[in-house]
Parts: C-alpha cells; sequence; structure tokens
C-alpha cells in the first residue's frame, strides 16, 4: 500500500464508510445537489469491488483501450472520461486515484469503499443490515451516522442518518476541521 500522507494533502478528504445496502449511494445522491447548491465543487471516488466497464465495446475509444492506449481519454463538449487499465493490480491505489481528481481542484473529495485506508471517515450504520459497527475497530472513523441506539466509542460524534438537514451542515463544516482531523487517528 503507498503511504498517503494526509498533513500533505490541503484539499479535504472524508472516507464514507458502510456495509452494502446501507444507503450509501443514497445519502449520496440526496446530498451531492444540495452540497453543490452550499458552494462545494464535491469530487467523489468510489472502489469498485468487480470488474466494471465504462467504455461500450465496438466503440472506438473501446477499440483504442483495447489495442493498448494507456491512458485512454475520451472527451466531447459535455463530459470526459479517462480509462486507464492496471492489469496485475489487486486493488486500487488510492493515492495514484487521488493525484488525479486532486488536479481538478475539488473543495472535498468523498472516498468510498477504501475502508482499510488511513482517513477520517465518516461510517453509516444500520443495525438491519446484520454487520458490525466499525468505529470500534478503525480509529479513523470521526463521526456515526444512524438511526439505531447503538454504543459509540467516547471520542465519536453520533448523526442523525435519517437527518439530511444535520448531515449536510455536518460536512459543509468538514473543510474548517480538516487539518485537525487529517494529523492522525482518534487514539494517538
Amino acid at each position: 500500500m503507498t503511504q498517503l500522507i494526509l498533513s500533505d494533502i490541503d484539499t479535504p478528504l472524508l472516507g464514507i464508510a458502510a456495509w452494502s445496502g446501507t444507503g450509501k449511494t443514497t445519502l449520496l445522491e440526496a446530498l451531492l445537489p444540495a452540497l453543490r447548491m452550499r458552494g462545494l465543487n464535491v469530487a467523489v471516488i468510489k472502489h469498485a469491488h468487480h470488474d466494471f466497464d465504462v467504455d461500450i465495446p465496438g466503440k472506438d475509444s473501446h477499440r483504442l483501450r483495447k489495442a493498448g492506449a494507456a491512458p485512454m481519454l475520451v472527451a466531447s463538449g459535455k463530459r470526459f472520461a479517462l480509462m486507464m487499465e492496471t492489469p496485475g493490480q489487486e486493488e486500487p491505489c488510492l493515492p495514484t486515484l487521488l493525484d488525479q481528481v486532486l488536479k481538478l481542484s475539488p473543495d472535498l473529495v468523498l472516498i468510498e469503499g477504501f475502508k482499510q485506508w488511513p482517513l477520517p471517515k465518516l461510517e453509516l450504520y444500520r443495525e438491519a443490515v446484520g454487520k458490525s459497527l466499525r468505529a470500534f475497530e478503525d480509529p479513523w472513523v470521526r463521526a456515526v451516522a444512524t438511526t439505531d441506539e447503538v454504543a459509540l466509542p467516547s471520542d465519536v460524534e453520533r448523526l442523525n442518518l435519517d437527518d439530511h438537514a444535520a448531515l449536510l451542515d455536518w460536512l459543509v463544516a468538514w473543510p474548517s476541521r480538516w487539518h485537525a482531523m487529517a494529523q492522525g487517528p482518534r487514539h494517538e
């Protein structure tokens, strides 16, 4: 795992950690437009646990990528996509992905699915999913958003997962807390 030195990164990062079925995507779909309306340009890096392709087989960009273009950038007046084959790489390298995103000067980067990486996280938790709360084992969890009455570590904030206005306020305030949160995990 390549080292991620948070104190060297000026752009606020926040991991969104949750088990599948908790509602991460639904929550982010609701909050991202509201964050934009509050003036924040938010980038999202999402880890996919499966083989995926954003390109259409048979299209020029797909054919050129399969022929060996590395990277392959396809662009129009409305969007661009940078595709890069990563043969032999078991997991994506978060620092490499961050380098790509930080060049675009976002105000905040939400990182979803990189649970093992040492970075501040907001954990979303629903007891009904039947999985364990990670906040006790991951000292990087700074807050837990839940609707369940579960015990939390004393130094972890509790947020209401269904109170989108409060979650929005918490996320909008995150950039002002970034430098303190980037100094290390809770238990140091």
